[in-house]
């Protein structure tokens, strides 16, 4: 029997680092690639394009916690994701993007050869973790392994690792038995110890979670009792502390009340951000509009301790008096076992501050603050929203009530149209237990509204939510504000009823605001998806 090409073993490899699902769409240049992957195990997504591929990945490995993977063709298959993995990248989400890439004796010559990139790792580089190349076959397996421990033991991000035809093609050599993956750093005690001086005598205490907290939830809501502390999270932490425990100000940064809570705290406890710019618009414009808060930074009023696996991310913008490096759950348990039990009770401050963030949302967003009410009453307490870039989402990353991490997926680094469809297929193949619900608008749908055609072939019972106003609404009233001309943001849409149906996916469209819930809820018990079409000025006036 011949010995396998490295092409073919690769699913095999992949196989070996706990991966049983890749996104793609196979190619003249992938074929090598596809030879194997039904015998290695692995279950095979077929996609629209290259983009819905990357975007599937992502959302796979938010709901999981696992690596997405996907394999891409040479050339355009790359350059069509890579608006997937810069936004993994921003976002901090393991993605290994496997790629092939010419033959190596024409790598650079500028020969005009099929797919080619005169230097396709450099293309990809600017946006990933790391942009690798295996120009040997042998190097294809330390690529893995080092891309895997990555995943495990550091800052997630995507890696992208172009495989030249050549390479694919040689005999496999013998593999070496895989290596234990690592576990992340824990933090250095000293650093501990200070942190928890500051935190058992801090008397107004607020702990800023981010998406390096997803697994970490337990440990953050036992140091948030024990201490005191009211927590607030960033887009990408929002259900790690319950929205409905007595000390969450929910993922409420962008709002005036929550800045000033922050500003007032004697000690600020950031652990799993960088604080991004993103999460910082506030909700009530430029400038600081007489509230005296800083609209696109954090006022801190009092000591900082930060920590992150990330070094660079814990010395970068705000200065800390203490900074750790290391994994958030281990973290915080060591903060957990350092700190007596305080006396500080803010749980009636909380209330306050909830209260008016509700009340200021409900009047200045009733249509979305009624939709996303229904939306919450439809799914279960498990189930998980994939939105997208548009007003309903935007509103949503503040108001949309989650008691678990990973409930709520958003495009907040990148900022990219498009996410939400793709991304909630990945997320209902690596969670089919869980309902899920991708929210995107009329603009955002119609970058990848081909992978409807995915969900519908592979029976996804997955619900999306499509808010359409007829406009680029976001883009529309900033130039209304600027009292500029209204150009290029009413474009010209589709008949969405006659679109959807044509793929063979259900179509709903509730008539006012009381039909929401149940048509949500009939949409989850479906067998396949379902598109709910929400026109605002219909339902809402």
């Amino acid at each position: 029997m011949s010995r396998r090409s490295w092409g073919e073993l690769l699913s095999f490899l992949l196989k070996d680092h706990g991966v049983e699902t890749i996104f793609g769409m196979p190619g003249v240049h992938t074929l090598e690639l596809y030879k194997t992957i039904e015998e290695a195990g692995l279950r095979h997504i077929g996609v629209r394009h290259e983009q819905g591929a990357g975007f599937m990945a992502d959302g796979f490995a938010r709901a999981s916690g696992k690596p997405g993977v996907c394999f891409l063709i040479s050339g355009p298959g790359l350059t069509n994701a890579a608006t997937p993995i810069g936004q993994a990248y921003t976002d901090s989400v393991p993605m290994l993007v496997v790629t092939a890439m010419n033959a190596r004796a024409n790598i650079g010559l500028d020969r005009g050869v099929l797919h080619e990139i005169t230097d396709q790792a450099a293309v990809a580089a600017p946006i990933a973790g790391s942009s690798v190349v295996a120009w040997e076959g042998s190097q294809i397996d330390v690529h893995l392994s080092r891309a895997f421990a990555g995943f495990a033991a550091a800052r997630p991000r995507p890696v992208v690792m172009s495989l030249p035809l050549d390479v694919l093609d040689t005999p496999a050599e013998a593999v070496a038995a895989r290596s234990e993956v690592p576990r992340p750093p824990g933090p250095a005690l000293q650093a501990i110890a200070a942190a928890a001086e500051l935190l058992t005598t801090a008397k107004s205490p607020i702990i800023l979670a981010g998406g390096g907290c997803q697994d970490a939830s337990v440990d953050l809501t036992d140091l948030a009792e024990k201490s005191g502390a009211m927590v607030v999270t960033t887009i990408a932490g929002k259900g790690i502390l319950s929205s409905y425990h007595p000390l969450s100000l929910g993922s409420t940064l962008q709002q005036v009340a929550t800045r000033r809570a922050i500003a007032a705290a004697d000690l600020v406890l950031a652990v799993g951000t960088e604080i991004a710019e993103p999460d910082l618009y506030l909700v009530t414009g430029g400038g600081d509009n007489g509230d005296g808060v800083t609209p696109d930074r954090l006022d801190l009023g009092g000591k900082l301790i930060r920590i992150d696996l990330d070094p660079g991310v814990v010395v970068r913008d705000y200065a800390a008096d203490v900074a750790i490096v290391g994994d958030a759950s281990a973290s915080l348990q060591a903060m957990n076992a350092a700190i007596p039990p305080a006396t500080v009770d803010q749980t009636g401050e909380a209330k306050a501050i909830r209260d008016l963030n509700d009340r200021i949302s409900t009047q200045d967003r009733p249509a979305y603050t009624a939709l996303l009410k229904a939306l919450r009453a439809a799914l279960p307490v498990d189930g998980q929203v994939f939105a997208d870039m548009c007003k309903l989402a935007y509103a949503g990353c503040m108001s949309f009530p989650a008691s678990m991490p990973r409930s709520w997926h958003f495009p907040n680094g990148y900022g990219t149209l498009g996410y939400a469809l793709p991304a909630a297929i990945g997320g209902k193949l690596a969670c089919p237990h869980r309902a899920t619900v991708a929210l995107i608008g009329d603009g955002g749908i119609m970058f990848t509204i081909a992978e409807l055609a995915t969900a519908v072939e592979n029976n996804l019972p997955i619900v999306i939510v499509l808010w359409d106003n007829e406009a680029l609404g976001e883009i529309r009233d900033g130039m209304r504000a600027r009292q500029m001309p209204e150009i290029a943001v009413h474009p010209l849409n589709p008949d969405f009823e006659s679109l959807i149906k044509s793929f063979g996916a259900r179509y709903e469209a509730p008539g006012n605001i009381d039909a929401l819930e149940p048509t949500i809820a009939r949409a989850l018990a479906a067998d396949g998806p379902t598109v709910v079409h929400v026109r605002e000025r219909l339902v809402f006036g």
